[in-house]
């Protein structure tokens, strides 16, 4: 079986111009198949505020109201995405932007209203993505870009948590590849202190994950992280690695950062 590599880069990537010139550099350097899954970072917010629409968050998740919707919609699929894609062009990388309604590759439904109403926020499940049109995009030689927008197969654009989206498409194509799956972040890894960079826990196994939850060295934004990982590893994904995005190579091989293991 063939091995394909899923990436997902974050806002501390993509807000820095410099960084995001290296990333790129290091991801078209991968070799193999390989798909990268991208957020939005600080520039739909900013551009928000320009326009006088101010930014709701409840619990860090961001609530997406029609107005935000717009806003993430033009600037993850379009100012971000393609960008990336230009970029990794330029690179030698023939890559291909886009959303999950582009070639219905990832379908989604409006999260419902509970305690909170988090607007027009897309949820997945194990039937979401595409994994036959992905593939032929791969066999295509193409590399996809997907950004962070998903539809609802009835003409509704949603905002999807990217993180999600990584897991989602790697859990799909792993019954087509020996899929390994990658979150780059602002740390080295998982911290047994948070304060103290070089404190990486190289490896973490499904039945440690509660005790790390419960002794805090796992807390806050890496919980669902964590969460989303050790799922796709339980749904057929190979591995899963965390660690700061200006390691790919090492980080992609696992002889950086930390990984998750059954």
């Amino acid at each position: 079986m063939k091995q394909l590599t899923i990436i997902k880069i974050g806002g501390n990537v993509i807000d820095n111009s410099e960084n995001l010139h290296q990333f790129l550099l290091d991801f078209t350097a991968l070799p193999g198949d390989k798909i990268l899954v991208h957020g939005g970072g600080k520039i739909a917010t900013e551009l928000g505020e320009s326009l006088g629409i101010e930014a709701k968050m409840v619990d860090g998740r961001r609530v997406t109201d029609i107005e935000t919707l717009r806003i993430v919609t033009m600037v993850y699929a379009g100012l971000i995405n393609k960008n990336m894609v230009a970029q990794l062009q330029a690179k030698g990388s023939n890559a291909i932007g886009l959303t999950g309604a582009d070639g219905n590759i990832i379908k989604a439904k409006k999260r419902p209203v509970k305690e909170i109403d988090y607007g027009f926020v897309g949820d997945l499940d194990e039937n979401s993505v595409s994994s036959t049109m992905l593939d032929s995009l791969l066999k295509a030689g193409l590399v996809p870009v997907l950004c962070a927008i998903t539809h609802d197969g009835d003409t509704q654009l949603l905002n999807t948590n990217a993180d999600t989206i990584a897991s989602s498409v790697a859990v799909a194509m792993s019954a087509l590849y020996e899929t390994r799956l990658v979150y780059c972040f602002e740390k080295k890894g998982v911290l047994k202190d948070v304060n103290d960079d070089d404190s990486v826990v190289r490896e973490i196994k499904a039945e440690e994950f509660d005790g790390l939850k419960a002794d805090g060295t796992v807390q806050g934004g890496m919980i669902p992280k964590l969460h989303n990982a050790f799922e796709a590893i339980k749904k057929g994904v190979s591995t899963v690695y965390i660690g700061k995005a200006d390691e790919l190579a090492e980080l992609a091989e696992g002889t950086f950062g930390t990984s998750m293991n059954p």
